[in-house]
Parts: structure tokens; C-alpha cells; sequence
């Protein structure tokens, strides 16, 4: 039977990210996202978490296997990659776009360190995740300071929320001025382009998040819908900027309309028995 042919492929690009059980956020939102903005989605799993309802909804984090992880990165590639002879979509390798999530330990982190170092990828999309409930606090702060000195420096995007936009710039963030700050710091730290949440963390009625790419400067706003964060709005914030580079967008362009996509998302999300709401990544259709 031969194959099927379309007059327009589909961009492609790779999630290197956690399992997140109850499907809000994760790999389950990063695919999501994928498909809703018409990109074919691939996620190879870093490790698997699921929520505690017996303990306060905590993080339950369960590590994958070291040389799983390598197998997935080395078929995915392999399938996909620049050597793999797959057809060029955008006169680009089929697959030169990657969000990292969470990668949860050093050890992880130097697995997908070494993907990343000979996998071709023009654009790696960082969505820094520091601090899993659950891990071990020293355990926890190793793996933030090997993520910040080894994966930090080969982003091309950085999508850090609040507390992560802290972290990495070493700057207390109260208000949009500050937020600002932070987003320029980062820059000036890893040479990628930012863009730093603010969400519904700064007072005022927009959820104010700053784009900084060395050159421009954009403040994101949209109306507040609630004051409570959503499940998955960060992850799918970065994936959906991780779509539309995939597809050619400009990193402005990418963080324009990622912003537009969360906030449909957080305006139609979904309940549960769980004490949080997840964001709907067909919001905009609804």
C-alpha cells in the first residue's frame, strides 16, 4: 500500500518532558497543545508524576530510567532528526524544535545535555522547571543549579514563571517593572530570548507577562480570569511557543500567540475533584 502524500506536512517537534497523570499539565499538555496548533507532537518521558490526593495533592515523582531516556532521544532522532533522510519541512531538518520540561535530576539533565549537544535543533525551548514537590530538597537543588549551568546556556527561548524568573535572575519580582528586569537579566544570562510570567501572580486586573529577546521589548497583557494559576498553563505556554517556532514563526510572533492560546485555554478550563482547574487547549474553539 503506498504512502500517503499531503501537499503541506505537518511541522514536527519533540517534547522532552514528565508524564503528569491527571493530564493537565506535562507531556499529556505539551501534546496536546501540539495537535490543537497543527503540529505533529512526539514526547519522550523524563519521568512520571502523579498527585497525591491522600497527601495534600503533592507531587508523587518516579524517575525513568537513565538509558529509557536515551532510547527514546536516540529513535526519535533517528526517525525525525536532521540525519534521519526524513523530508525537509521549511528547508529546515524535519525535527530542529524541542521543549525541555521537566527533567527532575543531574543525572537527566546530562542524558539530554548529550541529545542536545548532536541533535541539530534550532530551536530549544526552555520551560525551567525548578523545584518538583516531592523531591528531596537537596536532590532538588542540585538538579536547579545543573539545569541553570547546562541547559540554560543551549536555549534559544525561555519561558520562566514567577518563581523561576526569580531564581534565574536573582531579583526579587513585585511588579511589572521589576518582571522587566528579570526577563533582561535572563537574557543577559543565557543569550535566549525570554519570555517571564508574571500571570496572576503580580497585582493589578492583567496577567502581565514581558517578552526580551536583546533587541525588542513587548509586555503581554490580557484581563485576569481568576486569581488562582490554572494546571498546565505554563507548560502549554512554552509548547504552544514551541509550535509556532516549529512552524516558522519569529520568537515575537511565537510569544504573541502563545499568549493569545493560554489565555482561551484559562478562560474555558476544566474542573475536577482535585483542588486546582486545568487549562483546555481547545479553548480558543470553544
Amino acid at each position: 500500500m503506498e504512502a500517503m502524500t499531503s501537499a503541506v506536512a505537518p511541522a514536527i517537534a519533540l517534547t522532552i518532558a514528565g508524564s503528569e497523570a491527571t493530564g493537565g499539565a506535562g507531556a499529556q499538555a505539551d501534546l496536546k497543545t501540539f495537535q490543537e496548533l497543527g503540529v505533529f507532537g512526539i514526547a519522550n518521558l523524563t519521568c512520571i508524576v502523579s498527585f497525591d490526593p491522600k497527601d495534600s495533592w503533592n507531587h508523587r515523582f518516579v524517575p525513568v530510567d537513565q538509558q529509557v531516556i536515551a532510547d527514546q532521544l536516540e529513535a526519535t532522532t533517528a526517525a525525525y532528526g536532521a540525519a534521519s533522510g526524513a523530508p525537509s519541512v521549511l528547508d529546515r531538518p524535519v525535527l530542529d524544535t524541542v521543549k525541555i520540561g521537566m527533567l527532575g535530576s543531574p543525572a537527566t539533565i546530562s542524558t539530554v545535555e548529550a541529545a542536545l549537544a548532536g541533535g541539530s535543533f534550532a530551536n530549544v525551548v526552555l520551560d525551567p522547571v525548578l523545584i518538583c514537590k516531592g523531591q528531596e530538597p537537596g536532590h532538588a537543588l542540585d538538579t536547579d543549579q545543573a539545569l541553570k549551568a547546562r541547559i540554560l546556556p543551549l536555549a534559544t527561548f525561555v519561558t520562566p514563571n514567577h518563581f523561576e524568573a526569580e531564581s534565574l535572575s536573582g531579583l526579587e519580582i513585585t511588579d511589572e517593572e521589576s518582571l522587566t528586569a528579570a526577563a533582561i537579566r535572563i537574557h543577559q544570562i543565557s543569550g535566549a530570548a525570554v519570555l517571564a510570567k508574571g500571570g496572576v501572580r503580580l497585582e493589578g486586573p492583567d496577567a502581565v507577562d514581558v517578552y526580551y529577546d536583546g533587541e525588542t521589548l513587548e509586555v503581554l497583557r490580557a484581563p485576569k480570569v481568576g486569581e488562582v494559576a490554572v494546571s498546565g498553563a505554563g507548560c502549554s505556554l512554552a509548547a504552544a511557543v514551541t509550535a509556532e517556532l516549529a512552524k516558522g514563526a519569529t520568537p515575537l510572533e511565537a510569544a504573541r500567540s502563545a499568549k493569545a492560546f493560554v489565555t482561551a485555554g484559562i478562560k474555558n478550563r476544566v474542573a475536577s475533584g482535585a483542588p486546582f482547574d486545568a487549562l483546555w487547549q481547545g479553548g480558543a474553539r470553544s
